[in-house]
C-alpha cells in the first residue's frame, strides 16, 4: 500500500557555516533546526528526526527539549529522535521526556532507541563501555514495560528495582511509538522482534540490498517468535539539489569535512570525491536532482520492502541556506515522486 509509506528526514543538527565561511555557534544552529522543521511540516514530510551527540560538530545533545519547540510551532509532523542513546540515558526519564513531547505535540511523538555508535556519552554520565551490550539489553527491557502503561514492577543490575510505580506523564492515546535502531547487530534485530518493536536500519554504506540479510532475520525471528510484523525502516545520508551535480558539489565540502573527522578518530583512510561519487552511484548515499533521489529511495523501499525511508539531510557544515532547499525540495518534489513510483509498480 502506498498509502502507508512514510518519508522523513533526519539531523544531529551538524554545526554549520555562517557569514565569512566561519563556523555557527552551535546555540544559533539550535535555532536554525527549530527554522528547518518547521519548513519540513510546511512542506508535507511525514517525520523529522533528531539525533543525540555529545560533540562539538553536534548540537543537539537533548533532542526532546529541540522537538518540544517545533512541535509548538507545527501542526502535522512526526516528531521523534534519530536516536536517543538509551545505554548511558535513564529509561524513566527518556520515557517521562518523550511523553512531554507527545502531549505538546497532540500525539506526533516517537522515539527511536540506539546503543549509540558514538561513544562520548558513556564516560560523560558514568557508564563503562565493558556494560555496552548489558545496559542497552535490560534498558530496553525496561522501556517496553514502560510502554504498557500502568504501573510498572522491574529488576536488572543496571539500576535500582520499581515496584508497582507509576510513571508520568502517562501517554494520552494509546503508546508511544518506539522504534529500534539498528546498525549491524544482528542482536538487536532480534530484541525488535522479542518486544514487538519497529526496526529502523541505519545505513550509510555500501548497497541497500546488503541489509536484506536483516530483513530476513526480523521476519524469521518472527515467525519462530511469534507476533506480528511491525513497521521496518531505513535512514541514510543524502542531499537534494536542483540537478545532479549541483547537488554533489553542494555536498561535497560538507561530507568531506565530516568524513575526514570521523575517520581520523576511527581510523579510516581520508576521502576523496572519487569515493563520495561511488557511493552516490552504487552505495547509500541519496544524492541529486529530486529525480535520481526519488528514484533511488524508490528502488530502496522495493528491494528491501521497507515502510519508511528517513533522509539524514544534513552532512557537515553545510550552510543552513542550503539545507532548507533540499528540505524544500525533498518535501515538494521527491514526495510526490517517490509515490508516483511506487504506485507504477
Amino acid at each position: 500500500m502506498i498509502d502507508d509509506i512514510e518519508l522523513g528526514l533526519d539531523t544531529f543538527g551538524d554545526v554549520t557555516t555562517g557569514e565569512g565561511g566561519r563556523l555557527k555557534h552551535q546555540a544559533q544552529v539550535l535555532r536554525d533546526v527549530v527554522e528547518q522543521g518547521i519548513l519540513a511540516d510546511q512542506v508535507g514530510i511525514d517525520f523529522i528526526g533528531l539525533g543525540e551527540h555529545h560533540r562539538d560538530d553536534f548540537a543537539i545533545s537533548a533532542p526532546e527539549v529541540v522537538l518540544a519547540a517545533i512541535a509548538a510551532r507545527t501542526e502535522r509532523i512526526r516528531l521523534g529522535s534519530a536516536v536517543t542513546v538509551l545505554s548511558s540515558d535513564e529509561p524513566v526519564r527518556v520515557f517521562q521526556r518523550f511523553s512531554t513531547v507527545d502531549a505538546i505535540s497532540n500525539g506526533r511523538a516517537e522515539v527511536i532507541l540506539g546503543r549509540g555508535s558514538f561513544t562520548e556519552s558513556f564516560p560523560l554520565f558514568g557508564y563503562a563501555l565493558n556494560d555496552y551490550e548489558t545496559l542497552f539489553s535490560e534498558k530496553l527491557d525496561l522501556f517496553a514495560g514502560l510502554l504498557k502503561g500502568g504501573p510498572v514492577s522491574w529488576q536488572g543490575t543496571v539500576r535500582p528495582p520499581l515496584q508497582n510505580q507509576m510513571i508520568y506523564p502517562p501517554i494520552e492515546n494509546g503508546t508511544l511509538k518506539t522504534w529500534v535502531g539498528v546498525g549491524g547487530s544482528p542482536e538487536s534485530v532480534v530484541r525488535a522482534v522479542n518486544y514487538g518493536l519497529p526496526m529502523m536500519l541505519a545505513i550509510i554504506g555500501g548497497e541497500p540490498k546488503r541489509f536484506l540479510p536483516f530483513i530476513d532475520l526480523y521476519h524469521r525471528a518472527v515467525d519462530q517468535l511469534g507476533g506480528e510484523v511491525q513497521p521496518l525502516g531505513v535512514h541514510s545520508p543524502g542531499h537534494v539539489g536542483e540537478t545532479d551535480e549541483q547537488a554533489f558539489e553542494d555536498l561535497w565540502p560538507g561530507y568531506e569535512a565530516l568524513q575526514n573527522r570521523i575517520g581520523g578518530e576511527r581510523g579510516w583512510g581520508r576521502t576523496t570525491k572519487e569515493r563520495m561519487r561511488m557511493e552516490t552511484d552504487m552505495g547509500s548515499l541519496y544524492v541529486g536532482s529530486p529525480e535520481t533521489v526519488a528514484k533511488k529511495i524508490a528502488n530502496t523501499i522495493k528491494t528491501l520492502g521497507i515502510k519508511r525511508f528517513d533522509l539524514k539531510y544534513a552532512s557537515g557544515p553545510m550552510p543552513h541556506e542550503t539545507l532548507m532547499k533540499s528540505i524544500e525540495l525533498y518535501g515538494t518534489r521527491v514526495m510526490p515522486m517517490v509515490k508516483d513510483i511506487l504506485a507504477k509498480d
